[in-house]
């Protein structure tokens, strides 16, 4: 298989089972998809931020006159 179209094809071909296998190993076959790797490329990342450094300093400047303007997150947030 050389195209991506052809790939796709197969993957759709596949059982139920295989797919779920499948999609349990794609961050070892493509190691892009790993979120921890692209936050690691995000936070080497040196270029310049103006702006979100500005909302940064912002954010930890509320934090600091008053912490309790910013309630803690908790898991059930997420939920």
């Amino acid at each position: 298989m050389s195209t991506v179209a052809e790939i796709e094809a197969a993957i759709q071909a596949l059982p139920p089972a295989e797919r779920e296998r499948l999609a349990d190993d794609l961050p070892a076959i493509l190691p892009e998809l790993n979120g921890d790797a692209k936050w690691q490329r995000i936070i080497a990342d040196e270029r310049p931020r103006p702006t979100l450094t500005a909302l940064g300093d912002e954010i930890a400047a509320q934090l600091k006159a008053n912490p309790a303007t910013l309630r803690e997150v908790r898991d059930s947030d997420f939920k």
